[in-house]
């Protein structure tokens, strides 16, 4: 039995009391790798941002909303961990300051907000691995397979799950999607139509390989 450490979902900045910064994952690819990696017979801690998604039971489930809340989380549950996949889509940016009350409208035309980087988890997660198994997932627009071969060297990944978003196609919620994985074994996979369930056993397969 191995204890994976799983994110999922997105992240959420806060601007005011009633908005924030956010973005389209539905947390399904976490899920349903916890789910698969618990069948499996594997100890699986479970760390979300906010989704419309049950916690799946049998599993310890840890929610979140913030990146800053998101990497304290793993940071706290990572040294257990044979193995991280880091699903969520954490923001990248924050907003610089928070109104603790409703910013209003009035007769302004326009509003400025400024933004902050967030910490990059999977990067400082790579510089610490060790011997754990490191998996991580990349969305681009553009230039998708140079830049997710970038990622994966940069944060000293073992595998990487390669997405692309465009007006046709979209990694977010339910269906099959297209994908492409890397690892650092194996090489480089391609698959066309598969749902989230099938994926999360492929992973799962790529990564008992590498024990």
């Amino acid at each position: 039995m191995k204890t994976f450490l799983i994110t999922a979902g997105p992240t959420i900045e806060p601007i005011d009391p009633v908005r924030y910064i956010s973005n389209y994952s539905t947390g399904e690819m976490g899920y349903a790798l916890a789910v698969a990696a618990k069948k499996r017979g594997n100890k699986v801690v479970l760390i979300s941002g906010p989704t419309a998604l049950k916690p799946p039971k049998g599993i310890k489930f840890i929610p979140v909303k913030t990146a800053f809340e998101m990497r304290r989380a793993v940071l706290r549950h990572f040294r257990g961990a044979d193995c991280v996949i880091m699903t969520a889509a954490v923001a990248d940016f924050r907003p610089a300051d928070f109104s603790g009350e409703k910013l209003k409208k009035g007769t302004k035309k326009e509003y400025f907000l400024r933004l902050l980087r967030n910490p990059d988890i999977l990067s400082e997660l790579g510089k610490r691995k060790g011997s754990k198994v490191l998996v991580g997932y990349s969305l681009e627009t553009d230039n998708h397979m140079e830049n997710t071969r970038s990622k994966m060297k940069s944060k000293n990944l073992d595998l990487i799950v390669a997405n692309k978003a465009g007006k046709l196609s979209s990694p977010f919620g339910k269906g099959k999607k297209d994908l492409t994985i890397i690892s650092r074994k194996s090489g480089r996979t391609a698959f066309k139509a598969v749902s989230k369930e099938k994926i999360s056993h492929i992973l799962l397969d790529k990564i008992e390989v590498l024990w």
